[in-house]
């Protein structure tokens, strides 16, 4: 499906970049997220994300939420807590199950409020 943000607002710019190198999520000295396949997205009006293959995450981590919300320009979200360093992170991490199809390789990718918790740690890998 073609997404309606795109069609609206033609000059959006929401850009996607796979990384050549290693990013890892460290969360209080732990890794919970290490991986050569990720994707940049800098979109205009937000801070760039860097999504992350689930195969890569360490899903144990990660409850599922009833939180979700909808981009006009990548699709549904579907949001996760974060458990880590003795807490809870609500909605910490979301995801683009069935994104529009200008961002289909964001399927099933993982992101990380890095800008929400001063927790999240979203780096090159070390």
């Amino acid at each position: 499906m073609k997404s309606p943000g795109h069609s609206k607002w033609p000059n959006h710019k929401v850009e996607e970049q796979r990384i050549s190198d290693e990013m890892e999520v460290e969360i209080g000295g732990e890794v919970v997220a290490d991986s050569r396949g990720v994707i940049r997205v800098d979109e205009e009006g937000s801070p760039e994300r860097f999504y992350f293959p689930r195969s890569d995450v360490l899903m144990s981590k990660l409850e599922p939420s009833s939180t979700t919300s909808q981009c006009p320009f990548k699709g549904t979200a579907r949001y996760f807590n974060l458990q880590a360093d003795g807490k809870t992170l609500a909605d910490a991490v979301w995801s683009y199950e069935e994104p529009y199809d200008e961002h289909r390789s964001l399927q099933g990718m993982l992101a990380f409020y890095d800008d929400r918790y001063r927790e999240i740690h979203v780096r090159p890998a070390s």
